[in-house]
């Protein structure tokens, strides 16, 4: 609880790009019901904080044990949409349309990417009512990689995104 509730403290970057409306309990249930799944009370606590928006850059990338198409070592997080209908900016209720688009498997929900690639919340294996995991899916490559167990434990895992180019 205490590596959450540290992130959570310093998660959102200064910026008001996208960021939506302040967040309301109607709009959860709104929400969860167009999209037809129970959102992560962490992803909730978050969005309470700020609707969505620029991540710090101390929390903007996840480290992967695998390639992605992305990087070697991490995918970036630099962004998570939040709820509302905000014109020009992206949120988790655009989903169903973003699934479709891009083919991507469902039951999901996209927290952040640009269409070639996505962080998802990803109900297959736990149903809607049930608590999802996190997904990366690279759209081009038809790859996808399991990133962690629960939202919270993704967000635990958050960290800076490594230099590239620093010598090893």
């Amino acid at each position: 609880m205490a590596r959450f509730q540290h992130v959570k403290e310093t998660f959102w970057s200064d910026s008001t790009v996208g960021v939506q409306p302040s967040l309301t309990d109607q709009m959860v249930v709104d929400a969860e019901g167009i999209l037809g799944v129970r959102l992560p009370s962490a992803l909730l606590e978050l969005l309470r904080m700020q609707n969505g928006g620029c991540v710090a850059d101390a929390w903007n990338s996840f480290p992967t044990t695998q390639q992605t198409s992305w990087s070697d070592s991490h995918v970036p997080f630099d962004t998570l949409v939040g709820i509302g209908t905000a014109e020009g900016t992206l949120s988790l209720l655009d989903t169903p349309y973003l699934v479709q688009e891009w083919g991507l498997p469902s039951p999901l929900v996209l927290l952040t990417g640009d269409g070639h690639w996505w962080i998802a919340l990803d109900y297959r294996g736990c149903g809607p009512d049930g608590e999802p995991s996190v997904t990366w899916f690279d759209t081009e490559l038809d790859q996808e990689q399991h990133l962690a167990a629960d939202f919270r434990t993704f967000v635990e895992g958050l960290t800076r995104e490594p230099d590239e180019g620093a010598a090893q």
